[in-house]
């Protein structure tokens, strides 16, 4: 028998459209044979107690929202042993529900509740305090960030490329150090944005790491050198819809289990669209902290995850950061460090 489903609801996700859909998704779960329970949330901090109770008491919790509060969800529900997670789209961007194959029609997605697959998924973690499923980005990326979040409902996934044009006008260049799994190497880069990526996409379909994985254990490190803001929008910008940006000689990417980030002005860090931490900050991947529901479908589960799972049962057969080699050097998947 299927488990039952604690459905949270976030009303305001979306400018409102979760709560306008949720009685459609409550009935369509229903038609698919499962039990369901609605549960509105108030805010984050009650959507992480609620997560936590339905998991304890054997249930799906399924998210009905946007990134910010499914990665809440995460962050919760890694402390959780057999927690599983289900991601319905309600919000602007909904991009891990875009990453993972599923459905971005609310009615549609709640097949992959019904029949869907666990699978184990990384998430990465701020501080040692706070998760996310997403992107963890500061520089442009926080101001962008700032402004999408207080911008009209009505822009829908637009907003993020708002946020980007209305932020590129003040924009100056900051000088960013990061470290790479610490200790180790060191890369200074006067950039836009660093951004440290568990999963491929953020601001509504950005595909900012098209190479990043699910599972492996890794982040994969995007630093977007200073451009010309013109370059900036003709070219960059453009081409981070498909991720073709980061053939661009101004984009330096590399894999790292944990990095440190720091500047030469305060910034605050964005994750799943909400503010994470102040720079200086600590940034690592957690391997398989968490299951998801995933799509039945290992074609389209290969873009995402890089190792088989056991059926059903979402455990990935990647080696973990630990099996490793300590202080082996992690890849760098851009140019060299130094070059110019």
């Amino acid at each position: 028998m299927p488990a039952p489903v604690c459905l949270l609801v976030n009303p305001s996700a979306g400018g409102g459209r979760a709560r306008k859909v949720a009685p459609g998704v409550q009935r369509r779960l229903r038609e698919l044979g499962l039990q369901v329970r609605r549960e509105d949330t108030r805010d984050l901090e009650h959507a992480r107690a609620l997560a936590v109770a339905g998991a304890r008491a054997g249930e799906t919790v399924a998210v009905l929202s946007g990134d910010g509060m499914v990665g809440a969800v995460a962050d919760a529900l890694r402390e959780v042993p057999g927690a599983v997670v289900g991601v319905l789209p309600g919000g602007r961007g909904n991009d891990l529900a875009r990453v993972l194959g599923i459905s971005r029609d609310p009615l549609e997605a709640c097949t992959t509740i019904a029949r869907g697959v666990p699978r184990a998924m990384d998430v990465g973690e701020v501080n040692g305090r706070r998760a996310f499923v997403g992107i963890a980005s500061v520089g442009f990326d926080s101001d962008a960030n700032r402004i999408a979040n207080r911008a009209p409902s009505w822009l829908g996934n637009l907003v993020y490329v708002y946020g980007a044009l209305r932020a590129l006008i003040a924009w100056r260049p900051a000088r960013f150090e990061i470290e790479l799994d610490p200790p180790g190497e060191r890369v200074s880069v006067l950039a836009y944005t660093v951004g440290a990526c568990n999963s491929q996409a953020y601001g509504g379909g950005m595909r900012a790491a098209p190479n990043a994985l699910l599972d492996d254990g890794l982040l994969d490190v995007l630093a977007l050198e200073s451009v010309s803001k013109f370059r900036f929008v003709a070219k960059i910008l453009p081409q981070v819809f498909s991720g073709a940006h980061i053939s661009e000689p101004s984009v330096r990417v590399w894999r790292a289990r944990e990095i440190t980030i720091s500047s030469d002005r305060p910034f605050e860090m964005y994750a799943d669209g909400d503010p994470i931490g102040e720079l200086p900050v600590r940034v690592r991947a957690l391997q398989g902290a968490i299951r998801v529901l995933v799509p039945d479908d290992e074609a389209a589960a290969r873009t995402v995850f890089g190792s088989p799972a056991s059926r059903g049962t979402g455990v990935a057969t990647a080696p973990s950061p630990s099996q490793l080699s300590p202080g082996a050097p992690t890849p760098s998947l851009g140019r060299a460090p130094g070059e110019s």
